[in-house]
């Protein structure tokens, strides 16, 4: 674009680029020339040239106006800061600070109210001080006996709840559903949890699924077609243990009796079902016969037969021929029926026969750990066999050693 453009389009010029500028301080002029307009030199070129020369000069001196204003106030500023400035502050350049004390806390450089700098504390004074110098052997001064007062202990609060003592919470109503179920001989007490967790059960008609529920003792209790079936699965199966066989858990050098349950040793019986490996998944001895006894061993894995044998308040039978050494003790025979204690609780009352010299006959309704064995110590005598014959109902008969048969449906303990 031509200058003689810039007159139509006075705009023009803001669209070329600036030319560049070095940052040196302009000197300082006074306000008659500021104010005074510059000459304008006459030029032989066109008119518009000249217009133009006019306008940037009076630019420049109103920018210069403005540069002379802002360093007048800035020389004002700096005055008022110096009438300002506390005593004391500056001190010659090159001169060093002065040395501070060994052990005192370094001054923060904030002027105090009389100006002086801030004295150090003395330890003595102040017993923490040592403790923010990071001194290792520092140690936490004690406190007057006077000044130890004990602290309340404030009751302890759980999600907004006042805390209690155990006395003052409620005992939760009715009977645990398990135990009830165990109690009318619908399965074990472990059946009924695992049926409860499955949704099995059934209270008042309303399905109950939670574990530990407490149910009215009255309250009418059904089980699910799934919790039947699965209670029809479990066997029982009654086992002539021999000599040398554990009735539980294996003992070292001895070998679990329910490894005598194979299909080759089975008894078949008339509407018997086949033996399946399955079988073996959760039988359990009910009822524990010794490693040097041998007889009549129960193995289930129905719950309901395992209370009825072993539970608390069992009432089965179990009966035993007895074949003995030694002499018993005057009146043994009675102390044997009725009077002897084993860990220091009496035992319950049994019925003892004496078949001949060698030979007893033992009817018990408890079954403690070598229970007939340590009786018969106490009385004198040494067990040399040891054999079951019945558990409730149930007779060995004519079952053969080593071999195993179902329990018919026809039989009950």
């Amino acid at each position: 674009m031509s200058d003689q453009d810039h007159s139509q389009d006075p705009w023009a010029r803001w669209r070329k680029p600036a030319a560049p500028t070095v940052d040196t301080p302009a000197p300082a002029k006074s306000a008659e020339s500021v104010l005074e307009p510059a000459a304008v030199a006459p030029s032989d070129g066109e008119p518009g040239e000249v217009a133009g020369s006019a306008e940037r000069r009076t630019l420049g001196v109103n920018k210069a106006a403005k540069a002379a204003a802002e360093a007048e106030r800035l020389q004002k500023k700096a005055a008022r800061f110096e009438k300002q400035k506390p005593a004391g502050k500056d001190r010659p350049s090159g001169t060093a600070r002065p040395a501070r004390a060994e052990g005192s806390k370094p001054s923060s450089g904030k002027p105090r109210g009389d100006g002086a700098p801030r004295a150090p504390r003395d330890n003595a004074v102040d017993p923490w001080a040592q403790a923010r110098r990071g001194d290792a052997s520092f140690k936490k001064p004690a406190r007057p006996q006077s000044e130890r007062a004990e602290r309340p202990v404030a009751p302890v609060e759980k999600a907004g709840v006042a805390a209690s003592t155990v006395a003052d919470r409620p005992t939760p109503s009715g009977v645990r559903l398990s135990k009830v179920m165990s109690e009318r001989g619908l399965c074990s007490r472990r059946e009924a949890d695992l049926w409860i967790e499955r949704g099995w059960v059934f209270v008042n008609g309303e399905q109950v699924a939670e574990l530990g529920s407490r149910i009215d003792p009255a309250a009418e209790i059904t089980i699910s077609q799934e919790a039947k079936r699965d209670q029809a699965k479990a066997v029982t199966i009654l086992l002539h243990k021999p000599v040398g066989y554990v009735s539980g858990q294996p003992e070292p050098g001895c070998v679990p009796a329910v490894t005598l349950i194979t299909e080759e040793n089975q008894l078949p019986q008339s509407g018997d079902q086949p033996f399946k490996p399955w079988m073996l998944r959760g039988l359990a001895p009910a009822g524990r016969l010794d490693v040097d006894s041998t007889g009549l061993l129960v193995l289930t894995s129905d719950g309901r037969v395992a209370k009825k044998l072993i539970g608390e308040d069992s009432q089965a039978e179990k009966e035993y021929l007895v074949r003995v050494d030694g002499q018993m003790i005057p009146g043994g025979l009675e102390l044997l029926r009725h009077g002897l204690e084993l860990d220091g609780k009496p035992l319950k009352p049994a019925w003892v026969k004496q078949l001949n010299e060698d030979q007893l006959h033992f009817i018990l309704k408890e079954g403690k750990k070598r229970q007939i064995r340590r009786m018969c110590e106490l009385v004198g005598l040494k067990v040399i066999g040891l054999k079951r014959v019945r558990i409730g109902r149930i007779r060995l008969g004519d079952l053969p050693l080593g071999q195993w048969r179902f329990l018919r449906q026809d039989e009950a303990f």
